[in-house]
């Protein structure tokens, strides 16, 4: 089956959305503890997602998904969108945002390994070839580090990463199911609703009191975040799981991660080392491995 071209071009547009969300959040979180500024962001969201939610679901536009369904949901946002955030940005404030974005990555190398795991699904050959291409990326960046000597907030923040890719992982596995049942609009508030919940009960435990005000560059970012990246791009995100196939849905987000790089460098001046983009490299085409593999 053809994939029709606005249903690719919004693909695209979700990769950018997507990319740009890490430096979006760095500067954030210059000012904003991780916790505080995710639960904050997740709040704020969920207030202006709802009334239109309601206003849908009075109009006969939306409907309230099933009882296993809202159980999935509640996974999929506490653990692969709120989990998944929390750690990412965790990662953010100790490493620059690019390198995150690239261990992010690996969340598909999770993906295959649970149905292997869990669901008892076999891959072929080239799958595992792809699997082990990616996570020797993951080493030779992770290893490359640990040789020049990484100090202890550097490596929480690349184990902080990889566990964000865990999660958001296990996420999808639980929600998997149900994403041809829950509109993308009722998807992304409950995930959001699930996400604003966990993020807060965990930044009153870990972080205290709410931070004070931020500065208006701050503020602009936190706009940024609520409109595009967490209404439009999580949007986009859930259409895509609906009308695009699996392998192009794949394709597409290989892009982000060299990007979320392009715009760390072009936007907070990060730079990353020619091992972290060697070991990027290398896992991004075990990725492309796998999925050629999971399409054949």
């Amino acid at each position: 089956m053809r994939t029709a071209p606005a249903d690719v071009a919004l693909g695209g547009l979700f990769v950018l959305i997507w990319a740009s969300a890490f430096s979006s959040a760095k500067l954030l979180l210059q000012e904003w503890p991780p916790l505080w500024a995710l639960a904050i962001r997740f709040a704020l969201t969920s207030a202006v997602m709802l009334p239109v939610f309601l206003w849908q679901f009075s109009a006969g536009r939306a409907v309230l998904p099933s009882p296993a369904d809202r159980l999935r949901l509640l996974a999929m946002g506490s653990v692969g969108v709120g989990g998944y955030l929390a750690l990412s940005w965790e990662s953010m404030a100790r490493i620059p945002s690019g390198l995150t974005a690239l261990l992010a990555a690996t969340a598909p190398l999770f993906v295959a390994a649970g149905e292997v795991l869990l669901f008892g699904r076999r891959l072929p050959g080239l799958a595992w070839a792809g699997l082990a291409l990616g996570w020797s990326g993951v080493a030779i960046l992770g290893g490359a580090r640990a040789v020049a000597g990484m100090h202890g907030a550097e490596a929480s923040g690349v184990l902080f990463a990889i566990g964000g890719a865990l999660a958001q992982a296990t996420g999808i596995l639980l929600y998997a199911p149900a994403r041809g049942r829950i509109g993308p609009w009722t998807a992304n508030l409950g995930q959001c609703l699930a996400s604003a919940a966990m993020t807060l009960s965990l930044a009153l435990l870990l972080e205290g009191s709410p931070p004070g005000m931020a500065s208006t560059p701050a503020l602009l970012s936190l706009a940024y975040t609520i409109l595009v990246v967490g209404i439009a791009g999580y949007g986009l995100y859930f259409v895509m799981l609906r009308r695009l196939p699996p392998s192009t849905a794949a394709a597409l987000q290989l892009t982000a991660p060299p990007l979320a790089a392009l715009f760390g460098w072009a936007l907070l001046g990060e730079r990353l080392g020619w091992t972290d983009i060697m070991g990027g490299m290398v896992t991004l085409a075990g990725l492309a491995v796998l999925f050629r593999a999971r399409r054949d």
